[in-house]
């Protein structure tokens, strides 16, 4: 089993976090996002939209993170990653459809402005980092107002957690770790998540 990704992206390290939680492991095959690599033709090959990460298992081949988890947790069933209950399966779903809709973008957008442009000595817009910020308040205040548990989908992590928690981790980088400030229930699940072995082995930080 191999991973084609980068350290730096969020999507990349989702799918280490989960095969960490999981005690299992992945080839890695670096795609340096900033040489352009991920456009080259045979990323292409692999990846049609040009991004990461993928996943070769054995032949094969599987793009886009959240579908690779789910994958990653039915290749892997031990332990699940996945609630038993249907509500709290429901739950997961929808908050790994919030994480893809109202804050991937945004944080990407922020990664843009504040990291690629000055690489790329260009001029970063402050009106798309203002929009970036407000929309990723905006989430994760519906994260905090929701949160009511130590877990997103009930009571053990899920994909769900393993999801957000790239982008969490990524708002130092960004500068832009203020926005927890006004979120303490979401902070309190960002300090238990980052606490996990499987997340600092995932990171490098173990």
């Amino acid at each position: 089993m191999k991973i084609y990704g980068h350290p730096l992206s969020t999507c990349t390290r989702k799918l280490w976090f989960a095969l960490a939680e999981k005690g299992e492991h992945a080839d890695f095959e670096l795609v340096d996002l900033f040489a352009k690599a991920h456009k080259t033709p045979a990323h292409l090959a692999r990846q049609p939209f040009g991004v990461v990460p993928v996943l070769d298992d054995d032949g094969f081949v599987l793009f886009e993170s959240r579908a690779i988890l789910r994958y990653l947790d039915a290749r892997f069933p031990a332990p699940s990653l996945s609630p038993k209950s249907v509500t709290d399966l429901a739950r997961m779903n929808q908050w790994l459809s919030v994480d893809q809709s109202y804050v991937a973008p945004h944080t990407r957008a922020l990664a843009i402005e504040r990291i690629v442009k000055p690489r790329e000595h260009v001029e970063p817009d402050p009106g798309v980092e203002r929009s970036a910020l407000d929309a990723l308040a905006t989430a994760f205040r519906v994260y905090d107002e929701a949160l009511d548990g130590p877990y997103l989908a009930g009571p053990s992590l899920s994909l769900a957690d393993i999801s957000l928690a790239p982008y969490v981790a990524s708002l130092p980088m960004l500068r832009a770790d203020d926005l927890l400030e006004r979120t303490p229930r979401l902070r309190a699940w960002w300090a238990r998540v980052s606490a996990r072995d499987a997340w600092r082995a995932a990171v490098g930080t173990s």
